[in-house]
């Protein structure tokens, strides 16, 4: 489903964020791409969104470059990949439910899809008791909850997930993480940016592992081994 093919991204003509990385990955797979801070795991999530061009190589999803897309088709990709930032990144000025329905108004959907839909997703992250609470009112892990689920509203094949537990405490990590694992169950494909030790070597899944830019590990069943 996704093919990164000798990837590399140089900012400001020296800085090299992103050097000669290839790897691909299945639909339906769960992948952990880890390393320290600035290894490149956030780069490689932008230039799969197309947010980022490469400097040399290509990214394709289902055979098609990322990079030849033409702009006016990009939201059509985008709608295709939810994304689950650290920060949260909610509406404070609107409730659980608005916050996730915002997602669909945007995109352009009925009322009916609407009132469809935002219940049966808070039911799978288990807020639809949260429903009308404003994200001031709700915990870390409620609020990550809260951004999954605007990831998953649209149906996306695939889910970028950067760094989703940094702000989090042990028993929301977990929390979060297992919601991560259900969805990943349910088929959607899961990619995760971490350096969460804890999280990658519970997990059991594969690792990805980059090192100033470099691809260094690929492993099956990986742990987080720096």
């Amino acid at each position: 489903m996704i093919k990164f093919q000798n990837i590399t991204k140089i900012y400001n003509h020296n800085t090299t964020a992103v050097d000669d990385v290839s790897f691909e990955i299945d639909g339906k797979e769960f992948v952990s791409i880890v390393g320290r801070s600035g290894a490149g795991k956030t780069t490689l999530l932008k230039l799969l969104l197309a947010e980022e061009k490469p400097t040399r190589g290509k990214i394709f999803l289902d055979n098609q470059n990322v990079h030849k897309i033409k702009p006016e088709e990009l939201p059509r990709l985008r709608r295709r990949i939810g994304v689950i930032f650290q920060d949260y990144r909610l509406l404070s000025s609107k409730n659980v439910y608005e916050n996730v329905a915002y997602v669909l108004e945007v995109i352009g959907a009925s009322d009916l899809e609407i009132s469809r839909d935002v219940p049966q997703v808070l039911e799978i992250v288990e807020l639809a008791d949260k429903a009308q609470n404003f994200s001031k009112e709700l915990s870390g892990g409620e609020r990550q909850r809260v951004a999954i689920a605007r990831a998953l509203i649209p149906r996306p094949e695939i889910i970028l997930a950067d760094e989703p537990t940094g702000n989090l405490d042990p028993y929301h990590t977990r929390e979060v993480m297992n919601l991560l694992s259900r969805i990943n169950e349910m088929g959607t494909t899961i990619i995760l940016a971490t350096h969460n030790k804890e999280v990658i070597n519970n997990l059991g899944k594969r690792v990805i592992t980059l090192e100033k830019g470099r691809l260094v590990r690929d492993d099956e069943k990986g742990r987080f081994i720096l």
